[in-house]
């Protein structure tokens, strides 16, 4: 049943909400990464939960006049227009009040929650309207769909894919550095307003699949997902953007695959697992990565110190110090220095006895920043330079390379 749903074999109407599902997580991926870059990831969560009054009203609005309250166009549209003047009420308050941004998408969030939350307990107690279903926009569901709906999702998942790629570079250059932008003739306020209304457009046309409460997750989970994996803008919006779409793809497919499951938190959980893989595996920000990156440079500071021992005729009581000078061939069992370790032991007492002669220089306060006990002379001073310091070594030296 499973595979059945993931290779699109459910059927016309599942195959549309799971390619509409998989267009919504690509435009969210795409659209929450300039979010994610502006650090404005809680707007996301205010326009989000703006969105229940706008379904409840038009719901209502729906029904008062004698139509379907369940007419997805028709909520949506509730949704958009709810969703935006709570935006706009975001905007208001961050900007002609003391209110911080945070405080003004919390005051507005709880609010429009709660108005929304007291709108469908309104409509549970009413007798006509096909109430029933509603409480699917909290977590998203499929289950039911009619085609209608499929296809509405679809076509407008699309075009909001198309719309955030039409606008891929400005709102990049705002995102990245929006003092450049504003000094390069850009509107950044409008391009913030364009933003803003992608996230709006994201969250209405997902609210049906992911449900208003999870739809945050699916706009902010995928970029701080590709960020591990990628240090260029453009690479982490294409990979947010892959992400988006496989985590909503395959959760939608599950979802229709086992249809007591709630579609939302399966692709949120989808999203998150991959979240998971990439902070343990990605190859330079991965968990595994930096182990690994902290235990060679462990194994480096122990075979240091141990050439530096060597050198000064010094015991060697760190056991990780003398296993790691015999796997050179540095030292034999008991500590004493082969002849290729002896010949190594003094380049390093050497590379040492020059680096502190350059930290007590003035003159080469530069090159002695980036002395951490490791990199070796060469790479730091030229060799004329060198040739100065080695010139001012007392000899003996004991032990020479």
């Amino acid at each position: 049943m499973i595979l059945d749903a993931l290779s699109l074999q459910l059927g016309y109407n599942a195959t549309l909400v799971t390619l509409g599902a998989m267009l919504l997580g690509m435009a969210a991926g795409v659209g929450g990464t300039f979010l994610f870059l502006r650090k404005r990831a809680l707007v996301s969560d205010a326009i989000s939960h703006a969105t229940l009054p706008g379904v409840a009203i038009a719901f209502m609005i729906m029904v008062a006049f004698g139509g379907d309250g369940r007419n997805l166009i028709g909520l949506l549209t509730g949704a958009a227009i709810s969703a935006a003047f709570g935006l706009l009420c975001v905007s208001w308050l961050s900007t002609r009040t003391r209110l911080a941004e945070d405080a003004a998408i919390g005051a507005v969030l709880s609010v429009f929650f709660g108005m929304g939350i007291v709108g469908l307990t309104v409509i549970q107690g009413m007798t006509s309207g096909q109430q029933a279903g509603l409480e699917g926009f909290l977590l998203g569901s499929t289950a039911g769909m009619l085609r209608s709906d499929a296809l509405v999702i679809a076509v407008s998942a699309a075009l909001t894919l198309v719309l955030v790629m039409m606008l891929r570079r400005p709102l990049t250059l705002a995102s990245f550095d929006p003092d450049y932008a504003a000094a390069s003739g850009q509107n950044v306020a409008r391009t913030d307003l364009a933003m803003m209304g992608i996230v709006l457009a994201v969250t209405v046309v997902g609210i049906k699949i992911v449900g208003l409460i999870l739809i945050v997750a699916l706009l902010i989970i995928p970029p701080v997902t590709a960020r591990f994996w990628t240090d260029r803008t453009d690479h982490v919006i294409l990979i947010s953007g892959l992400l988006g779409g496989v985590a909503a793809y395959v959760g939608a497919s599950l979802s229709a695959a086992l249809p007591n499951l709630p579609t939302g938190p399966i692709i949120v959980l989808t999203g998150f697992a991959c979240f998971l893989v990439s902070l343990l595996l990605a190859p330079r920000r991965g968990v595994l990565a930096a182990v690994l990156r902290h235990r060679k440079f462990q194994r480096r500071v122990h075979l240091r110190q141990g050439l530096l021992a060597l050198a000064q005729g010094q015991p060697i009581y760190e056991k990780l110090t003398l296993r790691l000078l015999r796997r050179e061939g540095y030292a034999l069992p008991d500590g004493v220095a082969t002849q290729e370790g002896r010949g190594r032991a003094g380049r390093a007492l050497l590379d040492e006895t020059r680096w502190q002669l350059i930290r007590r220089d003035p003159s080469f306060e530069a090159a002695a920043a980036h002395y951490d006990g490791l990199t070796p002379i060469e790479r730091v001073l030229t060799p004329d330079q060198i040739t100065e310091i080695d010139s001012r070594i007392p000899a003996p030296q004991g032990v020479h390379p």
